[in-house]
């Protein structure tokens, strides 16, 4: 008996070594496979740190990038396109918005005085924005029309509606009679739908501003030629041709008593209505599912159109700055992947590392490759395979989930990427996936604004030719006009972006530096530049394109 009970006793404690021994081996494993999960998120890390140093190096290279696409056509992957707009809309007060803080009040005050006078006579020395004024805005799979009442003065926007309709898939395949057709048709239901109409306004052709946001080569104001189709659209009998003229016949057609006057992209109409409410503005960006940014250049600055003669001596250039590239990037093996799997690789580098419609494909990528390392999210789910599955506004959700068990991160994961039961340490890893990812993006942005700054010594630097130091250039107050859900809707992007901004600056620069948030500024700027150049000023057929 005791040797039975000898044996039993040690079959138990084999038995419990084994199981021991399990456990700690499953334990050792599951470590395993964690460290090479967190191994993921240290990778990506390292591959996005964007300290200041390099911060700075971007905003160089594109402040040179901005002078050599300004120098000749070709010299950059920045396009620096010429867009005829060589004054912005300002309302009456623009010339006494500086009189109080004038030493010789009286003086200025009889000044502004005599030059309001002179405009009351001939009306084209100060030109006031007043009246009702249109916009369309075709700039993707939606388009808006706008109708604004004009105050005269700047911030005096009376009244504002906007129409938003969708283009039809069709649409944007078939020919270009068919698409201003069916645009030209929504506009007309929308001026039917006026209450009330003055008999000034019904005396004269209305004004619009026409906001088309694809490649445009442009020869004035209101002239331009399509390059190349963009998002999803596709009709071939369009390329090449005039835009304005394709407009006017279809608005003729549907017995619109109407007058394109402007043809603008998009970032230059929000530039527009941050000049309006504050003369300081000189740049405008957007940031959303795609980005651009424009800025006030000064004409001579422009060496590929010398002889140029804008009555301003500036124009807004259009930087198509998504095309920017630099080597100072921090791009992963995730951004290589995307870009060459898309529909244009080797292009639009930058706003592949910056805007809405990429970010979440990245982390997408990211997630993938987590959950092909380890089982720590279960098994990959096909839903993980399907490019751009995962929109922005999901990503941000996720990032700025603020619950204490991340209840919204569980919930995207389980119903969009149909991943199961995730444990909570794992979805703390996609948090900070998502803000890897974000931080990135924003603080490129911000590199991006200040490169614009820089470019036109509005940095403390004296500008990208200059050898004044911070100390001794004198900073004036500069506004930069921002738009976009990226910037407006996602909370953590855009303190990133302030937060790289004023590393990039230094705080004694920053303070004089604002980024001011724009609503429907390429609908309603381009109706501020119809009021602008309209066809009742002598002037606005005055800029055109040298041959």
């Amino acid at each position: 008996m005791g040797k039975l009970a000898l044996g039993v006793a040690v079959g138990v404690a084999v038995a419990t070594c084994a199981v021991a021994g399990v456990v700690v081996g499953r334990r050792l494993r599951s470590r395993r496979k964690w460290r090479r999960v967190v191994g993921v998120l240290r990778e990506l890390e390292e591959s996005c740190e964007t300290p200041v140093g390099r911060l700075k190096q971007v905003v160089d290279a594109m402040a040179v990038e901005m002078h050599a696409g300004l120098a000749s056509e070709g010299g950059s992957k920045l396009k620096m396109l010429l867009t005829f707009v060589d004054r912005l809309p300002n309302g009456l007060d623009f010339l006494a918005s500086n009189l109080i803080c004038c030493p010789r009040f009286v003086v200025c005050f009889c000044v502004v005085c005599v030059v309001l006078f002179v405009n009351l006579l001939f009306g084209f020395v100060v030109r006031s924005e007043i009246g009702t004024y249109y916009a369309l805005d075709l700039g993707g799979t939606n388009f808006r029309v706008l109708r604004v009442q004009l105050g005269g003065t700047r911030s005096s926007i009376l009244s504002k509606d906007v129409k938003r309709q969708r283009i039809p898939q069709h649409l944007m395949t078939s020919t270009s009679e068919d698409l201003f057709d069916f645009i030209t048709s929504k506009l007309k239901q929308f001026v039917e739908q006026e209450e009330t109409v003055s008999e000034a306004a019904q005396s004269r052709t209305r004004e619009l501003g026409f906001t088309f946001s694809f490649p445009v080569k442009q020869i004035s104001i209101r002239s331009g030629f399509l390059i190349r189709w963009t998002k999803g659209f596709a009709i071939e009998d369009m390329i090449g041709c005039e835009i304005i003229e394709r407009l006017q016949a279809a608005l003729m057609k549907k017995g619109l008593d109407m007058c394109a006057t402007v043809l603008v992209n998009d970032t230059v109409g929000i530039l527009a209505l941050g000049h309006y409410y504050d003369a300081d503005t000189v740049a405008a960006v957007k940031i959303g599912t795609g980005t651009n940014a424009c800025y006030m250049e000064r004409a001579d600055a422009i060496i590929k159109c010398q002889g140029l003669l804008t009555s301003s001596g500036a124009m807004v250039v259009n930087m198509e700055w998504g095309n920017f590239w630099s080597s100072h990037l921090p791009r992963t093996t995730y951004d290589i992947e995307m870009d060459m799997e898309s529909p244009n690789p080797n292009d639009q580098g930058f706003e592949k590392m910056i805007s809405g419609m990429y970010l979440g494909d990245i982390f997408r990528r990211v997630l993938l490759r987590m959950c092909e390392e380890s089982d720590v999210f279960g098994p990959v789910s096909s839903k993980l395979l399907i490019p751009f599955v995962l929109e922005m506004p999901l990503m941000a959700a996720m990032h700025e989930d603020d619950t204490p068990d991340l209840k919204v991160v569980a919930a995207i994961l389980r119903e969009k990427l149909e991943i199961q039961d995730v444990p909570l340490k794992a979805r703390r890893l996609v948090v900070k996936v998502c803000d890897v990812v974000t931080r990135r993006a924003a603080r490129l942005a911000a590199a991006g604004i200040v490169g614009i700054l820089k470019k036109i010594g509005r940095d403390g630097t004296g500008g990208i030719t200059g050898s004044r130091s911070r100390s001794d250039a004198k900073m004036r107050r500069t506004v930069v006009a921002v738009e976009g859900s990226l910037y407006t809707s996602y909370m953590m992007f855009r303190e990133y972006l302030h937060e790289a901004l004023n590393e990039i600056l230094g705080e004694d620069v920053a303070q004089h530096v604002v980024l001011r948030t724009t609503e429907d500024g390429s609908c309603v700027g381009a109706a501020l530049l119809a009021a602008l150049h309209s066809s009742s000023s002598s002037s606005s057929e005055g800029l055109h394109r040298r041959r």
